[in-house]
């Protein structure tokens, strides 16, 4: 059907904006929709936290094996996986504290990397990287903290009532592009390319980065549009309400290399609803298909 089928028959029937933008690695070929766009990254953002990390430890700035001590007391940020729901202390690796951060989008493992690398650094070494849109304005306590904020001032004080008015919702800090962690489809590609084709970054940085992008545990989004074995996705998820977005690469057995970002804006803030995830596989699908016939 092609992309800009793909994504006008989804926009109608689903009444999301599709924002996206995919690149052949080794040819070069590219296609998007509102590929410079900015957009809300939700937790697309940690891998700008991971390149960092890999960053430093290629340096040898940071010991991968860095002991990360963490009590109960630390584990209250809002997230429904990793350590923001343990129950008991915790001691891993530095390296290991950065793989639950991507593979299962650890919201307290993300600030605790976050803490250790320095956001400075994480928002300079964009810039370095020239990725201007791409930007960090805080961690995940940050963001949920100007949502709470931003609703208060609107009367609304409790998460239970963060959808009992979209309209206040919308208006937070949190789901405004200009005022929260951003990037746009094209940047996100072209930060995925430096990874698989270790430009910008020590060549081992880039590896270990690659490694654990490819260890992520979700399949309802960018997988769902390439289903079998023969096919590898490696990305990162991100979700808040009215956001649903996934990056990745996509690689063949033909040697044939994809880096796919797909970001959404829906017209609900439901977190359960897999018809957006599958928008996800099938507009990344489409995109691929373009760029593998052209």
């Amino acid at each position: 059907m092609g992309l800009q089928n793909t994504a006008a028959e989804l926009e109608s029937s689903l009444g999301l904006t599709a924002y996206l933008h995919a690149i052949d690695l080794d040819r070069g070929v590219e296609t998007g929709l509102r590929e410079d766009s900015a957009v809300v990254a939700a937790s697309v953002f940690k891998i700008p936290v991971l390149v960092e990390a890999c960053a430093q430890i290629a340096a040898g700035e940071l010991d991968a094996r860095r002991r990360v001590e963490l009590g109960a007391e630390d584990f209250a940020v809002a997230g429904p996986t990793g350590i923001s729901v343990f129950s008991d202390p915790v001691s891993l690796s530095f390296r290991d504290l950065c793989l639950s951060m991507m593979s299962v989008s650890d919201n307290r493992a993300t600030d605790v990397a976050m803490d250790i690398v320095g956001w400075d650094r994480i928002n300079a070494r964009m810039a370095e990287l020239g990725l201007p849109g791409t930007v960090l304005e805080g961690d995940c306590a940050h963001l949920f903290a100007t949502i709470d904020e931003d609703l208060a001032a609107q009367g609304l004080e409790a998460p239970d009532s963060y959808f009992d008015d979209a309209g206040a919702l919308l208006r937070t800090r949190a789901l405004d592009p200009a005022r929260t962690n951003r990037t746009t489809p094209r940047e996100t590609t072209r930060l995925l390319g430096m990874l698989w084709k270790d430009e910008g970054l020590a060549p081992e940085a880039c590896a270990e980065a690659r490694r654990i992008l490819g260890l992520q545990v979700w399949s309802h989004r960018l997988r769902s549009g390439f289903p079998g074995d023969a096919v590898k996705t490696s990305g990162k998820t991100g979700t808040l309400p009215y956001v649903r977005n996934e990056v990745g690469v996509v690689e063949y057995p033909d040697s044939g290399r994809y880096a796919v970002a797909v970001f959404l804006r829906l017209p609900t803030p439901a977190g359960n609803a897999p018809d957006f995830d599958r928008a996800i596989g099938a507009l990344a699908a489409a995109a691929v298909e373009d760029l593998r016939s052209a």
